[in-house]
């Protein structure tokens, strides 16, 4: 017997009761019910039966903005989920991250999936935003939480671009429906986000951090300062990379190998950390002798740093931007430059061709021209 539930008369006159009065079908199988709590409330169940079975959930409470129309609508989109095999629809933004961190896991590698793994330790896990179902993500909330992060617009890109990737898993694994792909995909990536880094550390200052950060995490920032090497390049580096007799130390870098001299100031510390090491040793390691994994040090850098007293925004890479606007202020070539921290003369010129008009300028000052 189906009831006339889209008319208030008719729900009015029903008496409270725990089984819902069900409406007319909404298909083979589907049916909206209206169930009777008290004489000032309601509430609306949608019933499906299927060759799994009978199925039903509430898709809401009668409300004045909610009415019979509102709650078919609702009803008719489980449907289509239910359907299409999504079924949970208290997956939350958490679970997606830590689904996502497990397919990189699987896909790409450790590194790949620690990077993501610690990216959503520090701005999603145990957070408000990580709770939040994914059928009530909307646009302005992630904009919100990606503003509350708290980090530079760079770091905000490569931490939306994670997010974003663990999102659209959740879709192709059915988590969620593909309707809710417009509120992560309209998001625009920072502009420039990419532009010249400009917190410089003068040589006091590098000194500093280095004082106020004991142990591996000091060996790790005296070896970026002292090198201008990228993080991922002395984290890598193996025991038998180092060559003590020549002074020099072979990088397997994204850019290729290369093999570049250890100043002066450097040799104590890379003869230091070696020995005693095979050859297949990790060069750089934490204190427990395991490699460093990607990301492990930011907050260690960030304490040093606060304990130092500089600037906020200081990182590892921080001191390889300090290395490079150093070498060229001093007067080394370009190409020199170039060639010992791994980069090309384009992004020379292109992030620190003021210094290197600046050295120019210098130079030719000191030539007798007439």
């Amino acid at each position: 017997m189906t009831h006339e539930i889209w008319k208030v008369k008719a729900r009015d006159a029903c008496a409270a009761r725990r089984e819902p009065y069900w409406g007319p079908p909404l298909g083979e199988g589907k049916s909206l019910g209206f169930r009777k709590i008290d004489a000032n409330r309601g509430r609306w169940i949608a019933k499906l039966r299927n060759h799994t079975g009978h199925h039903s959930r509430v898709v809401g409470d009668l409300t004045e903005h909610f009415d019979y129309d509102q709650a078919r609508d609702a009803a008719l989109q489980w449907f289509k989920l239910f359907e299409s095999g999504i079924t949970d629809d208290g997956y939350t933004v958490e679970a997606a991250c830590r689904d996502y961190v497990e397919d990189r896991r699987v896909e790409r590698g450790e590194a790949c999936a620690h990077d993501a793994e610690m990216r959503f330790r520090r701005t999603v896990y145990g957070t408000g935003f990580g709770k939040t179902p994914l059928v009530k993500l909307w646009t302005p909330e992630i904009k919100k939480w990606r503003r509350g992060t708290g980090l530079s617009p760079s770091a905000q890109n490569r931490t939306m671009t994670a997010l974003r990737a663990a999102l659209n898993l959740a879709v192709a694994n059915r988590r969620v429906s593909s309707d809710r792909i417009i509120e992560w995909s309209s998001i625009r990536q920072h502009r420039n986000a990419g532009a010249r880094r400009v917190l410089f550390l003068d040589q006091d200052q590098r000194r500093k951090l280095i004082e106020h950060a004991p142990g591996a995490i000091g060996e790790l920032i005296a070896g970026i300062a002292l090198t201008g090497a990228r993080p991922g390049d002395l984290r890598t580096a193996r025991r038998s990379q180092y060559e003590p007799r020549t002074e020099s130390i072979t990088f397997t870098s994204k850019t290729g190998p290369r093999t570049v001299p250890v100043p002066r100031a450097a040799v104590e510390l890379f003869n230091r950390i070696a020995k005693d090491k095979l050859p297949s040793a990790w060069l750089f390691s934490r204190e427990n002798g395991k490699p460093w994994g990607h990301s492990d040090w930011d907050e260690l850098v960030r304490e040093a740093a606060r304990r130092a007293g500089l600037p906020e925004g200081v990182c590892l890479y921080t001191l390889r931007h300090s290395f490079i606007t150093q070498a060229l202020m001093d007067g080394m070539a370009t190409l020199d430059v170039a060639r010992i921290t791994g980069t090309s003369l384009a992004m020379i010129e292109k992030h620190y061709g003021h210094l290197v008009m600046h050295a120019a300028r210098e130079r030719l000052n000191a030539v007798n021209l007439l």
